[in-house]
């Protein structure tokens, strides 16, 4: 009697659209964690640059440069490293683009998967839309990878001037 009154086609039905609607969501949540991270980084990299700027200051500014151990080297340490942090920054703005990008595609998705649950003939649509999403997060963490590759070689290169102070 219970058989009866569930149709089981339209029960599957709600199953596999539920289904469907919450991997994107799955993915959107893992997108806003990848723009928090690459935020929280870029806001450091910012602060390091003004770290650095100040000190350029200090050091081009000062009165008597012949009382700075080692003035040129300083000065050309701090250049290199600002160099190097604004080439970072840039890089995770970029990260931050490809993310964003990402998110679009996974929201876009899940209101294409809406749509398909109405007109059976657009049932392909999400598929490309959330694979240009998946290739957005890829092109990301690339970047992601090449800015933690840089962030490396900043520390590196700092250490090393620390060393030879």
């Amino acid at each position: 009697m219970a058989s009866e009154l569930v149709n089981p086609n339209a029960l599957n039905s709600t199953i596999e659209f539920l289904t469907a609607m919450v991997t994107p969501a799955l993915l959107i949540s893992a997108t806003g964690s990848l723009v928090l991270s690459t935020s929280t980084r870029l806001g450091r990299v910012i602060d390091r640059v003004r770290a650095l700027e100040d000190r350029l200051s200090e050091l081009i500014y000062h009165e008597d440069k012949h009382d700075v151990p080692l003035y040129d080297k300083r000065v050309e340490v701090i250049v290199d490293l600002l160099d190097k942090v604004t080439s970072r920054s840039r890089i995770l703005q970029r990260a931050m683009e490809m993310f964003y990008y990402g998110l679009g595609c996974f929201i876009l998705t899940s209101v294409t998967i809406a749509i398909a649950a109405f007109f059976s003939t657009y049932r392909w649509v999400p598929i490309p839309i959330g694979i240009i999403g998946i290739m957005f997060l890829l092109f990301g963490s690339i970047y992601m990878l090449r800015e933690t590759r840089m962030a490396t070689a900043t520390i590196n290169a700092e250490m090393d001037f620390t060393w030879q102070l």
